[in-house]
């Protein structure tokens, strides 16, 4: 496949005025029936996304393209599985390959809705779920719905990394970013390597492991900061250099979902329905996690007292690392993936953590975006929530594994919190509006 790929990426090279067109075919031929299992869509996606980067397409056009045409490729499936139902098994391909839409079926049956969320970020399914969506039946309105969350989410998670890897290439960075940055990605690989064998091979101390794997990384950080300038200082020029007034009131909005008030009212909410429909278990986990992060935050905050960056020109006067939006938010959402998937496959609840892990790195990099944390302030929240949440999550499975709670529970609790998380959202906007225009 190189040279393929060298050819490609040679002909956009040489003709960048395609590149958006290229971003949106092969983003909907990624999400397409049958097509996304046969062609490379995620190795050609992240090629493109470096080309984006290197100063062709700003963030926020690629990452619509990308959205756009996997949305794009989720309708063309679904309507030829509601043309054709039962039919679509003699399709080439189907027909000498039927385990492709057989996985599928069995995800969808069993999980529903939540089947087209997750199963967007495993590559065997994500193609096949539209379509087997349409030969069910499921109500347009419904699918779109959840194709809309689910195609946002997929088209961060796969162009965002490309397009930061063609920025940094390109803008003339400190001597020591790339060394600094090699540490902290070798960090990063080696806690997720080790958290995915330990987790595959149904090890007894996988949730041990990641806890104490993440404290390593959260005490690194917390001694190692003075000697990540290069880093910090580099990636804050890169975030810095692609802030526009247009986005500005967005990422207001969401670093405002990630504040203390809001963690509170979240916090009560899930622990407060969680034990009025008794699953005290899942409540202890819950508030195991989410308040032994807080309180661990604000205790270590004070210990390091590291001051913030000076971006803003009335920087705020509180101390900066870790970043108390980034721990508060991870550990919400990575409570809320965590008792999701428990009862299920290992790839659905790797999934899971994944979708999860999307609005919390949203509101932590929203802080690195308005200039109030440095990138390692928001990296030692979000280890400081994994090593909390794996710790919690330890202590309340010590005599026997959470059990999957019933769908009713789900049905009480996501909409409570999306209704609630929604209020806050439109209040944060119309004042990020408000205060951008004045």
């Amino acid at each position: 496949m190189g040279p393929w790929l060298d050819s490609i990426t040679g002909w956009l090279t040489a003709n960048p005025s395609w590149l958006g067109v290229a971003i949106f075919v092969v983003a909907c031929f990624e999400c397409l029936a049958i097509a996304g299992l046969i062609v490379p869509g995620t190795v050609i996606m992240f090629a493109v996304a470096v080309l984006a980067g290197n100063g062709v397409l700003p963030l926020g056009e690629t990452l619509l393209l990308g959205f756009a045409g996997g949305l794009l490729g989720d309708l063309i499936s679904y309507f030829l599985g509601r043309r054709f139902h039962q039919k679509i098994r003699r399709l080439p391909g189907l027909r000498t390959h039927p385990e492709w839409i057989g996985h599928a079926e069995m995800y969808f049956q069993r999980y529903g809705i939540a089947s087209l969320l997750v199963g967007r970020f495993i590559g065997p399914l994500r193609p096949m779920l539209p379509m087997v969506a349409g030969m069910f039946d499921m109500p347009f309105v419904r699918f779109v719905a959840v194709s809309l969350l689910a195609a946002a989410g997929w088209s961060i998670v796969y162009l965002l990394p490309g397009w930061a890897t063609g920025a940094a290439i390109r803008l003339p960075l400190p001597e020591g970013f790339w060394p600094q940055a090699g540490t902290v990605g070798a960090g990063l690989i080696i806690l997720l390597g080790v958290s995915i064998h330990s987790s595959v091979g149904g090890k007894r101390y996988a949730t041990h492991l990641i806890a104490g794997l993440s404290l390593v990384m959260l005490l690194g950080l917390l001694i190692g900061w003075p000697y990540l300038a290069h880093f910090d200082q580099g990636l804050m020029t890169l975030v810095q250099e692609h802030r526009s007034a247009a986005a500005d009131p967005f990422a207001v909005m969401i670093t405002l979902l990630g504040e203390f008030r809001t963690q509170v009212a979240i916090a009560i909410l899930l622990v407060g329905l969680l034990l009025v429909l008794r699953q005290w278990r899942q409540a202890v986990f819950a508030l195991g996690t989410i308040l032994g992060s807080a309180l661990a935050n604000t205790l270590i905050k004070w210990t390091a007292a590291r001051a913030r960056p000076e971006v803003l020109l009335d920087p705020l006067t509180s101390y900066s690392m870790p970043s108390g939006h980034s721990s508060g938010s991870f550990a919400i959402f990575m409570t809320l993936a965590i008792l999701a998937g428990r009862g299920q496959p290992l790839r659905l609840r790797l999934a899971w953590l994944l979708v999860g892990s999307i609005p919390a790195l949203s509101i932590a990099m929203s802080r690195v975006y308005l200039g109030v944390h440095w990138p390692t302030d928001v990296l030692a929240g979000a280890m400081l929530a994994f090593c909390l949440c794996a710790t919690s999550l330890t202590l309340s499975e010590h005599k026997q594994p959470l059990q999957a709670m019933p769908t009713k529970v789900w049905w009480i609790i996501l909409p409570s919190l999306a209704a609630l998380y929604g209020f806050f959202a439109l209040h944060a906007l119309a004042n990020a509006v408000l205060r951008y225009q004045y």
